[in-house]
Order: structure tokens, then sequence, then C-alpha cells
């Protein structure tokens, strides 16, 4: 199988090709429009902010290439983010796969802290990315910023509020945690992402 991972400036994807290579995956990390619309799954990985990754797929064109994409195709934390319609995060226009809109957390409780970073709950699993895996397992988050709960929605995790820790649209899969960082869960789903079938 032929994974590509897209290259762009958003943050370290060793862990992402260590978990990859643990699956017998050895994924290509690239910028190259037909390296990725030529692979047989594509992954959006990405930490960083949202404006200044938007503007580096679109210097590269990787905006276009991104939408142009029909196989499997995941986007993992801020990649997900910028796959809804737009963020919060510095006002940020983004590829609107999913009708979602991304938004600050706002905190009232102080022992609850923004950005989440840790362990967390994903439940409502609503989607074959989530077979074997149990509604209430944990995997490991880090965000300011959350997609809203809607159609699209296929898992939901509380932090402040319900928000969606996963989004599903034709073949365009989105999480919010770091399946490559959540153990034998995050494992899991990788493992269904790559039998997937759209």
């Amino acid at each position: 199988m032929k994974l590509a991972v897209i290259k762009y400036n958003a943050g370290n994807i060793r862990s992402l090709q260590y978990a990859l290579e643990r699956l017998g995956i050895d994924a290509l990390v690239t910028d190259d429009a037909e390296e990725i619309l030529g692979a047989d799954r594509i992954i959006f990985p990405g930490v960083g902010e949202a404006s200044t990754a938007m503007k580096f797929l679109k210097e590269k064109n990787l905006h276009e290439i991104i939408l142009q994409a029909t196989q499997p195709f995941l986007g993992i934390c801020l990649g997900m983010q910028l796959m809804c319609t737009h963020s919060e995060e510095n006002d940020t226009d983004c590829l609107g796969i999913f009708n979602q809109k991304i938004k600050l957390f706002k905190s009232i409780d102080p022992l609850i802290k923004v950005p989440q970073i840790g362990w967390n709950e994903i439940c409502d699993l609503k989607s074959d990315l989530f077979n074997g895996v149990q509604s209430g397992s944990y995997c490991y988050f880090v965000h300011s910023y959350y997609a809203e709960v809607g159609s699209e929605t296929i898992a939901t995790t509380d932090y402040c509020s319900s928000f969606s820790s996963a989004l599903h649209k034709n073949n365009f899969y989105g999480v919010q945690f770091h399946p490559e960082k959540s153990a034998d869960v995050g494992h899991l789903i990788l493992q269904n992402f790559l039998t997937i079938k759209g």
C-alpha cells in the first residue's frame, strides 16, 4: 500500500511515521501533487496555527490538491480543523470539506485548563474508523480549538462542553486527537483507516 503524508509547515510528524512503521507502512512524506493524488491513502497531520498553515497550503497549491482527493483521507489535529469551514484562530477561512466551525475553548472553571493536554474519552462512535474500539476509550489530545458537534460528527468528547473528536464526509475523515500517540486504541484506529473503503 502506498500512503502519502502531506508535507507542510505544521509540526513534527516523526511519531506518526513511527506509528505507521509499526503497522508495516513506510509512508511517503511529500508535498508533490502527483505523489499525493497517486497514493492509496492520504494522511494530513498538523500541529500549529491555522492561518499560518493555510497560507503555506495555498502557497504550495496544496489546498487544491486536498480537495481533489478521492481516496480515503485522514486529517489529524490541526489537519482536521483545517478541513472545516472556518477557524476562530486568527479568523481563518479553511478548506470547507466539513461543514463545521472551529472555536476556541472557553473555560469558566479554573481547574479546566486551555489548551486541553492529555487523555480524554471518545464516545458516540459511529464509523468503521472505530471498528473494535469501545465507546469511552481514551485518546491523547493537545488543542485549544475544537470543532462543534454536527451532522458529520462520528465521535464526541467532553471538555468545557461536548465537541467533535472525529468527523466524516464521503472519503474524508478527521480526528482531533493524535492516534499515533494514543497507544493501542490509536494503533487500532490507524489500522482501521488502512483498510477502510472510503
